[in-house]
């Protein structure tokens, strides 16, 4: 009976252990950053990194001056990302033909080997559809994150203007609103 009770009470302190760390941890909704004039990023060229895709494929960042750029910092894993992921879908189609991408930088420890199937199985409702994530997919590592100040969670996203110029941070999950002010802003 005591060995119960205390498995019980070990259980029950591991579940609240982890809520309360969960909760502690989580990017509130309202949390935005906008790049302040008084940080180094601020106007600042976005790092010239290359990335590669999931066929070995490099694709440097500077190849994409001309267009505004929503660089998506995001995890297979990662509950907020899924939420948004339908956004930048729509996005995409919507602005693609204006000028404008989304770079998805999958940050996953695993990379390809969990990528690669949760691209070719994943579908998101995007108004009533299942689409899959139509927007390139690169895998990211830690130097690419730092290059850009570190990553603090997923998604973390960085707007990029015509010219390459930092213009705009989201870090955490953000509304769609929020992030197509800052789309259409550019466009």
């Amino acid at each position: 009976m005591k060995k119960t009770l205390i498995i019980v009470s070990i259980v029950a302190a591991v579940v609240v252990g982890t809520w309360s760390a969960d909760r502690a941890t989580r990017v509130s909704v309202k949390t935005r950053t906008t790049i302040a004039p008084n940080t180094p990023l601020a106007g600042k060229p976005a790092p010239d990194l290359k990335f590669k895709d999931l066929n070995g494929k490099e694709v440097a960042l500077s190849d994409l001056k001309g267009k505004v750029v929503f660089l998506n910092f995001w995890a297979t894993w990662c509950d907020p990302c899924r939420i948004e992921i339908p956004w930048l879908i729509e996005m995409q189609a919507k602005y693609g033909p204006r000028g404008f991408t989304v770079i998805g930088v999958a940050m996953d420890d695993e990379g390809k080997r969990v990528v690669a199937p949760f691209l070719e199985k994943e579908r998101f409702d995007v108004n009533g559809q299942k689409l899959p994530m139509s927007y390139p997919i690169f895998l990211g590592s830690d130097e690419a994150a730092e290059k850009f100040g570190g990553i603090l969670g997923y998604p973390t996203s960085f707007l990029i203007s015509r010219d390459g110029r930092i213009i705009q941070k989201f870090q955490g999950l953000q509304s769609e609103d929020e992030l197509i002010k800052g789309v259409e802003s550019q466009l």
